[in-house]
């Protein structure tokens, strides 16, 4: 993993694209934030009524913060893409991880056997006892 990867054309692409979004959302956010904290600013008498300013910068502050929410979703959603990608794209690490456990069955393997061939001998040894015993006493 140490080595830099070159991602063909299309996965760059993506990635790039992954980018886009993701400065765009922050600057959506960032920009409706700013912008619901200047509509909080009490400005001089205007030719628009308190009562009618008021409502229009209610309404304002609710689209904006309808606006944030939307770029936090969009934002979640880029986390859950970026997730897939990594999963169906990391193929070197899923490698990695089907031989490190090809090693951990093989070590596992060799083991058994070892055990097994000790087994086997001891097995024989005795065998060859039982039937020294067994032929010795049969004859006398």
């Amino acid at each position: 993993m140490s080595q830099q990867r070159v991602l063909p054309q299309s996965k760059e692409t993506l990635l790039q694209s992954y980018n886009k979004r993701l400065k765009d959302d922050i600057k959506s956010i960032m920009d409706n934030f700013t912008e619901i904290i200047k509509t909080t600013k009490i400005e001089d008498e205007t030719q628009v009524s308190r009562a009618t300013q008021g409502e229009q910068d209610n309404y304002e502050m609710h689209v904006r913060a309808a606006n944030i929410v939307r770029a936090g979703e969009s934002l979640m959603k880029l986390v859950s893409d970026l997730k897939q990608f990594l999963i169906l794209n990391d193929f070197p690490s899923v490698n990695e991880a089907i031989n490190q456990r090809n090693q951990q069955l093989h070590s596992l393997q060799q083991e058994c056997d070892k055990k097994l061939i000790a087994l086997r001998d001891e097995i024989s040894v005795d065998l060859y006892e039982l039937e020294e015993e067994y032929y010795s006493s049969r004859y006398k």
